[in-house]
């Protein structure tokens, strides 16, 4: 076999190049590059990012899931609570100023439609009426905006708001209708709608 001073050192050594021998090797990898550190430190933020926005949302799709399970009862209550105001209601109303002093008496009607958002009203004393629209409710009141739609003899309010609860048995509404006149001044009817 040969030496390595047997060896025909090639082309370049007839040509006078001396290249510098290798005179130590190591056997450790080279340092890590830091060239594409920040893109894996965002990949590794936003993997995470993505993990618990998954989490979040599936959290949320289970309590959404669980609520519709349990409220489909408490929407068929709704409902039915909603129904027992719908119809068509009339009484006289009993109206009082700020000071609780009596201002007159007067006979309303009242007409629910069915889901009980919308209606209308008649105030047959004062020739005037309106529209109703539901604008609250809890589990024993109803609230409804009214907005005046003819006023021939201009001696009803321009708005009010009509709150109705049931009665003391299930053929009656009680009502209270709540307004500020031009003056200022505010005024509270009640009664009972039959």
């Amino acid at each position: 076999m040969d030496s390595a001073a047997d060896l025909d050192p090639g082309p370049e050594s007839a040509r006078g190049d001396n290249a510098a021998p290798v005179r130590q090797m190591s056997l450790w990898q080279p340092p890590r590059s830091t060239r594409y550190t920040q893109r894996r430190r965002r990949r590794v933020t936003v993997l995470t990012g993505m993990g618990l926005g998954a989490l979040v949302l599936a959290g949320g799709i289970a309590a959404a899931w669980t609520l519709v399970g349990d409220g489909g009862a408490d929407v068929a209550e709704s409902a039915e609570h909603m129904q027992r105001f719908v119809g068509s209601w009339s009484g006289d109303m009993h109206q009082v100023d700020t000071e609780g002093d009596p201002v007159a008496d007067w006979h309303a009607e009242v007409r629910i439609e069915a889901g009980a958002e919308r209606g209308s009203t008649a105030w047959t004393t004062f020739t005037c009426s309106g529209t109703l629209e539901l604008s609250a409710r809890d589990e024993e009141r109803v609230v409804y905006s009214y907005t005046e739609t003819a006023d021939p003899e201009n001696r009803c309010v321009d708005e009010a708001e009509l709150t109705l609860w049931p009665g003391a048995d299930d053929r009656a509404l009680m009502s209270e209708w709540s307004s500020v006149t031009d003056a200022g001044t505010r005024m509270i009817s009640t009664g009972e709608l039959g």
